[in-house]
C-alpha cells in the first residue's frame, strides 16, 4: 500500500508541477465553483482555484507526502495498524490539498478543520498519556484559530459572499480592522507563534513520518499560505507591525530554546517554529512573494531532515536523546550525508536550497522599514540558528560515541534511503530552480559592504560558539548549572508549556464547562430550541384536540364561553 500511494502521489506531483510552470508563464488563474445553498442573494459556494500559488505549492505537498509514504513502509510497518496509520496520512493530504485549492473561506474551513481533527489523531497515535496530553494541548491551541475563521466568516456576510479573492479591495479598508485581526490570529495559532507556540514541540509524540509532513508542507505552514493569500488586504496597516515583532520574537525564542534542548526531534520542531517566524516576518515587512519562496524551499529540506531523523532514531536503539548518540557518521555515512545537506541547506549555506530564500529574505529585510528591534532579532536569530545545528552535528555525529547499547548501527533499509534520495537531491538544487522559475528578473538589492558581509559574519561566529561551547560544556564541566534558572527558562521557550497547562488554564477550562452547562445547555436551551418546542408541543395537542369532533370538548368550550360573556355583561 505504501508504494501504490507514493508513487500515486509522485505522478501528482509531476503533473501539478507541470500545470503550475504552464500557469504560471501564461498567467491564467482557473476557477471552478459549486453552487450548494443560495439564500437572500447570499451563496454559499464551494470554489476551487487552479493558479500557479496553489499548483506550486500542491506539487510540492504531493512530493513530500510521496516520499513519506514510502518511508513509512519501512519505518511504520511492525506496526500494527499500519493500514489505518496510511489512511490517516492520505486524509491528511487531502485536508491540506483542499485548504490549498481554496479561495473561499467556507471551503478553507473544511480542510482548516480537516487538518486539526486528523493532526490530533495522529498525535495521539501511540495511546500513552504523553501521546494525549500532547494532543489535547494541540487541538486546543488550534481551536482557537478554528474560532477566528468562524468569526471572519460571519463578518464577511456583510459582502454577500465570502470569496475574498473578489473583495480584497474592500478587506483593505480600515472598517475591517477587526476582520484582519481574526485572519492573522489564525494564521498565528496554526503556525504556532508566540503566545501560542507550546502545542508544536508538544506534537513531536506523532510518529516521525507525520512530523516530516506537518513541519515541511501541511499543518504549520497553512497559516502561511493563508496568510500569503490575504496579503493584498494587510497593506498600510499597523496589523503588519504586530505580525512583524511576533514573528521575531517567535524566531529568536526558538532559536533560543533549541540551544538549550537534548531531544533530536524538537530541536527540528524548534528550527521550524523559527523559519515560519522568518516567513511571517518578511510577509510582514510586504513581501509575499519572498515568504512564498521560502516556504518551498523549506519544505524539502526539512521533510528531510525529520526523515533523516527517524532513520537515526531507528538505529540507535529507538531513543531521541542527542547526548546519548554520536559518531553516527562512522556507521551510517550516507544518512548522516542527508542529513547534513539538510542542516547545512537550514544554515542558508552557499548554493543550497535555503541559501536562495533566507539570503535574499534577510537582504530584503535589511533595505526595508524595518525598527531596530526586529533587525537585532533577526541578527540574533540568524546566529541561533546555525549555533544549534552545528550543537545538533556536535552531539549526534561528529562527536563522541555515547551508544547505550552494543548494536550494529547501518544503513541497512533501503526503503528508508531511497525515499530520501529525491529529497536529498531537491534541498541541494530545489532552491535555484525555483529561484530562476519565480524570479525571472532579480532584485535589485543596493547595501554597503558591511551589511552585505553581516549575515555571513553572524553565520560564521554562531557555528564557532554552537561547536566550541558544547564541546567545553561535555569535556570539562556542566557550564548550564551553574545558572540553572535562565537555563530552564531559556530552554522551555520562555515558560510557554508551562503556562499553557497550568491551573489557570485547567480553571478557565471549568468556567467554560460550567457555562455551557447553564447556558448552551442550560437556561438557552429552556427559552432557545427546546423550550419553543415545548410550547409549540403543547399548543399543538390543543388544536389536534379541538379538531377531533369530541361533544365533551365542545360542551367544555361552550360553558367556559358563556361564562365569560357573562362576566362581561354584567
Amino acid at each position: 500500500m505504501h508504494l501504490i500511494g507514493g508513487m500515486f502521489m509522485l505522478i501528482s506531483c509531476l503533473i501539478s508541477g507541470v500545470l503550475a510552470f504552464l500557469k504560471f508563464y501564461n498567467g491564467v488563474s482557473e476557477v471552478v465553483e459549486w453552487e450548494v445553498l443560495n439564500l437572500n442573494s447570499t451563496s454559499f459556494v464551494f470554489t476551487l482555484i487552479f493558479d500557479w500559488i496553489s499548483l506550486s505549492f500542491l506539487s510540492f505537498v504531493f512530493l513530500i507526502s510521496g516520499s513519506v509514504l514510502y518511508y513509512s513502509g519501512s519505518y511504520m510497518g511492525g506496526d500494527k495498524n499500519f493500514n489505518r496509520f496510511m489512511y490517516l496520512v492520505i486524509l491528511f493530504v487531502f485536508s491540506m490539498g483542499a485548504m490549498v485549492l481554496s479561495p473561499n473561506l467556507i471551503s478553507i474551513l473544511l480542510g482548516w478543520d480537516g487538518l486539526g481533527l486528523v493532526s490530533y489523531v495522529l498525535v495521539i497515535y501511540y495511546q500513552n498519556e504523553k501521546s494525549a496530553n500532547a494532543g489535547m494541548l494541540t487541538v486546543l491551541s488550534n481551536r482557537v484559530g478554528d474560532v477566528a475563521i468562524l468569526l471572519s466568516i460571519g463578518l464577511m456576510v456583510k459582502l454577500g459572499g465570502w470569496n475574498f479573492f473578489f473583495y480584497s479591495y474592500n478587506l483593505s479598508d480600515v472598517d475591517w480592522l477587526i476582520f484582519k485581526l481574526l485572519v492573522v490570529l489564525a494564521a498565528m495559532t496554526k503556525s504556532a507563534q508566540i503566545p501560542f507556540s507550546a502545542w508544536l514541540p508538544a506534537a513531536m509524540a506523532a510518529p516521525t513520518p507525520v512530523s516530516a509532513l506537518v513541519h515541511s508542507s501541511t499543518l504549520v505552514t497553512a497559516g502561511v499560505y493563508l496568510m500569503i493569500r490575504f496579503s493584498p488586504m494587510f497593506m498600510t496597516s499597523w496589523v503588519q507591525s504586530l505580525l512583524l515583532i511576533i514573528s521575531c520574537l517567535t524566531m529568536f525564542m526558538a532559536g533560543l530554546g533549541a540551544n538549550f534542548e537534548y531531544d533530536l526531534k524538537k530541536i527540528i520542531a524548534l528550527s521550524t517554529l523559527s523559519q515560519l517566524g522568518v516567513m511571517l516576518s518578511i510577509l510582514a515587512l510586504g513581501y509575499p512573494d519572498l515568504a512564498f519562496f521560502h516556504l518551498l524551499s523549506h519544505a524539502l529540506f526539512k521533510a528531510l531532515l525529520f526523515m533523516c531523523a527517524g532513520v537515526v532514531i531507528h538505529s540507535v536503539g529507538e531513543y531521541q536523546d542527542i547526548r546519548l548518540m554520536g559518531c553516527l557518521i562512522k556507521f551510517m555515512p550516507l544518512s548522516v550525508v542527508y542529513m547534513t545537506v539538510a542542516n547545512l541547506a537550514l544554515c542558508g549555506f552557499p548554493f543550497l536550497a535555503g541559501f536562495y530564500s533566507k539570503d535574499m529574505i534577510l537582504e530584503v529585510g535589511f533595505m526595508s522599514f524595518m525598527n531596530f528591534i526586529s533587525f537585532f532579532l533577526y541578527i540574533l536569530s540568524t546566529g541561533l540558528t546555525v549555533s544549534y545545528t552545528m550543537r545538533l552535528i556536535f552531539y549526534s555525529l561528529s562527536g563522541d560515541f555515547n551508544l547505550n547499547l552494543l548494536k550494529n548501527v547501518k544503513d541497512t533499509d533501503n526503503i528508508m534511503t531511497s525515499s530520501m534520495m529525491l529529497l536529498g537531491f531537491s534541498a541541494v538544487v530545489g532552491g535555484s530552480a525555483l529561484s530562476w522559475v519565480l524570479f525571472p528578473e532579480p532584485y535589485m538589492i543596493c547595501m554597503s559592504g558591511l551589511m552585505k558581509s553581516l549575515v555571513f559574519m553572524i553565520s560564521m561566529i554562531g557555528a564557532v560558539l554552537g561547536y566550541l561551547y558544547n564541546l567545553l560544556n561535555v569535556t570539562y564541566s556542566l557550564m548550564s548549572l551553574k545558572s540553572y534558572f535562565l537555563v530552564v527558562m531559556l530552554g522551555s521557550m520562555w515558560f510557554m508549556p508551562y503556562l499553557s497547562v497550568t491551573k489557570k488554564s485547567e480553571s478557565i477550562l471549568k468556567i467554560g464547562a460550567s457555562m455551557e452547562k447553564i447556558g448552551d445547555k442550560g437556561w438557552y436551551e429552556y427559552y432557545g430550541p427546546q423550550g419553543i418546542y415545548l410550547k409549540f408541543s403543547s399548543m399543538f395537542m390543543m388544536m389536534n384536540l379541538f379538531q377531533m369532533n369530541s361533544i365533551k370538548v365542545f360542551m367544555k368550550m361552550f360553558v367556559l364561553s358563556s361564562l365569560v360573556l357573562l362576566f362581561l355583561y354584567v
